[in-house]
Order: structure tokens, then sequence, then C-alpha cells
């Protein structure tokens, strides 16, 4: 997307607004079969929780993609956006045993990460499709937050408990069709990656009914120029050899699984935002701009490094600048980052803003969360209308006060 198209979008729907790019959604998902073009059955399930924009489902659907969901209402959302119930998998944590029935009702495949229900949907439902999430006990992921497979990690099931599960199996005559494994975001070593796959074939090996092996995801994507990202090609050659080797020991052809979310997005998105300020104080020159963690989250939760670009003065001289929003706590997006000279009333683009922004947004400070734009075929299209004050105060109910 060009400066020229991003400023009209900001000047067409306000400021602040998020815009995605559909032809680099198509081009990323893409690449990813491509990288594993050797392996006959691949199944990609786009991660809703990374950006859950229906018309964004409705893309991947048209890609080819199943979803991987995490809430009932993520399925719900597969369902309105035109999956069929096969196309979707649903890996909760922590929730109840009912959310699991309702989701398996649905007819979406199940994924259980917790031996006490395991046990109780087994010996509910014996006869439904379960697919199992291993802890690999792997630590993998650019911040602790987003490491799930280590071996202090909430997520999965430990691989020292496989006996544990196997008399589960065995007690409650379950179907077992799949196994699962996620260690975690922003993986750079595919060796690690690589090292917790045989960690996954050792495991799929109890289990003689299986159809399909569950990698997860985690790809780190670039969020400059020179970045480093997930070599998505190498590990495509390696892990299909291996996949392939093990579907013939295994004595059955199995479906390769991934659900990535931030490697199909995160690059796909820009967040627009105007300047509202320029205040010089005796240490540092503040952007100040009409957003904050309200809105974009990461770097204070993650200490995400957006690359932030001056669209409005794209040739000015570069300057160093602190961008803040105008939430009352601490809410900087960057600090001391070179940018081109900034004016009030600029439009300022943060990149990588596809994956975990909109979707972690929030009405902190009782402030309305942005529009959504998808730019598909060249033209720019509402997907979201920007929330006004009815929106905030709709669900709340005023009492009699005396």
């Amino acid at each position: 997307m060009e400066n020229s198209q991003l400023l009209q979008i900001a000047k067409d729907f306000g400021s602040p607004v998020y815009v995605y790019d559909a032809d680099k959604i198509v081009s990323q998902y893409n690449r990813l079969t491509a990288a594993f073009s050797n392996v006959k059955s691949l199944k990609i399930n786009y991660a809703v929780k990374a950006l859950s924009n229906v018309s964004v489902l409705k893309l991947m659907k048209k890609l080819g993609s199943g979803i991987d969901t995490v809430s009932i209402q993520e399925v719900q959302l597969g369902l309105k956006a035109g999956f069929k119930p096969e196309q979707i998998i649903y890996t909760p944590n922590g929730v109840s045993l009912e959310e699991i029935e309702t989701a398996a009702k649905l007819g979406v495949q199940i994924n259980i990460d917790n031996l006490s229900i395991l046990e109780q949907f087994g010996t509910k439902h014996p006869k439904t499709p379960v697919c199992i999430r291993i802890n690999p006990h792997v630590m993998a992921g650019g911040n602790t937050n987003i490491s799930v497979g280590h071996i202090d990690s909430k997520f999965g099931i430990s691989i020292h408990q496989i006996p544990h599960i196997l008399r589960i199996v065995e007690n409650t005559k379950m179907n077992i069709n799949g196994i699962h494994m996620h260690t975690g975001s922003d993986i750079l070593d595919i060796d690690v990656f690589l090292y917790a796959s045989e960690i996954l074939f050792d495991t799929a090996k109890h289990f003689k009914n299986l159809d399909f092996i569950d990698f997860g995801s985690g790809f780190k994507v670039p969020y400059k120029d020179g970045d480093i990202e997930t070599n998505i090609e190498e590990l495509g050659e390696k892990l299909s050899k291996r996949f392939n080797e093990f579907c013939k020991n295994y004595g059955k052809k199995l479906t390769l699984a991934f659900e990535p979310g931030k490697f199909l997005v995160s690059q796909a998105g820009q967040f627009l935002v105007k300047v509202n300020a320029v205040k010089q104080t005796t240490s540092t020159v503040f952007a100040q701009v009409d957003s904050g963690f309200n809105h974009l989250i990461r770097p204070m939760l993650y200490g995400a490094q957006h690359e932030i670009r001056n669209i409005s003065n794209p040739d000015g001289r570069e300057r160093f600048y602190s961008v803040v929003g105008y939430i009352c706590e601490t809410d900087t997006f960057a600090n001391n980052r070179r940018i081109k000279e900034i004016n009030e009333d600029d439009i300022l683009a943060f990149s990588n803003a596809g994956a975990y922004c909109y979707s972690m947004s929030s009405n902190y400070n009782s402030r309305y969360r942005p529009a959504e734009v998808l730019v598909y075929n060249g033209d720019a299209h509402l997907i979201r209308k920007r929330e006004t004050f009815e929106d905030i105060i709709k669900n709340q109910i005023e009492i009699k006060i005396e």
C-alpha cells in the first residue's frame, strides 16, 4: 500500500484506523503452502485470535484455509464467515467442560490440553474425535509472555505425562485422531522447532488412529528492513522430508497441520494515527498521537518494536522523537526513534499492525475503538465502523440513585 493510498484512507475514514492489505495476506499464505509443497496433505488453520474480523476470515476461507479457534465465540465467528465445522479446530485453555461440549456439538475438531478434562470428555463422549495438545518442554518465543511450550507453561499436557494419557485413552476407549503442539511466537531458530517436532513424532507413535499432526506455528516475521525472520523455506524442506518419513513408518498418510496467525496477517496491517501535538521537554521531543495502548498494546505488553513512518512527510529530514499516546498512564510506542520530521496533523503509520493489535484493543479511558479497512483488489473497504458513544453505553444499565 502506497503512502498516497494510506493518506487517502486516513482522510476518508478518519484516524486512528487499522488498514489491512489483502494482497500481502494472499502472498504470505501462498509462501507458506509453497514451502510445504512436498507434503501431499497440508492443512493451514488460520489463528483467528490474531485478527478476527469476519471479512478477513472470509478471505482466508477463499484461500483454502481452515481456522484455529480458542473460544466458542471464535468458533461462532468462523461458522458465520462460512467455514464448515470440519474446517475448524478448537484449542481452548482453561475453559469449562461445558464449553468444550458445546463446541463438540457444533461438529468442530476438539483439541484438549488437560488430563482431567480429557478423562471427563472421553468418558462422556468416547466416539467424538479428539486431538491432544502436548507440551514439549521446549523454550521458544521472543518474549516470556508468548513462549508457551516450556516446562512452567499452563498450556498442553506434559510429555512426561504420556503414560497418564495412554491410561485415559485405554480406559475410555476414546478416539484420538490428532496430536498437537505450539512452542511459542517469534521462533528464530528452526532447529529448535525441528527438535520439538521430533518430540511430537515420538509422541504420535503411541496413537494408532491419527489423521493429522499439528505443529502449531509461531513463525517470526520481520518488523523492519533487514530484520531476522523464520526461514520458512528451509523449515519446509527439512520438516516435509521428516514428516514424509514418519508417515511411511507409521503406515498411513497423515495431514501436516499448522495454525499461523502473525505470519499471515502481521505485515499486512498498517495502523494510522494523527499527530495531535509535538511537545518539547528539557530532554525529549514527544510526538503525541490520537491513540494509545487502548488501541495498540503490544509495545507496552511485549516490548514490540513497530516501525513508525511519517507518511505525511516521507522526504523530510530525520529527527529523534518519542511517540506517545493520550492515555492517562505511560503509553509509549517508541523512545527516541529516528523518524522523518513530524508536525502537528501529520499521519504516522505503524507497520506490522495486522496481528494482535485490533483484537487486543479496548475501551480504556472510555475511548472508542478505531475503524478497520481492508484493501481488496486495490479498493479500500470499510470492514468495521469506528465506535460511537452509543457503543460505549449500550450494555450499561442505569439504576435509580437517590
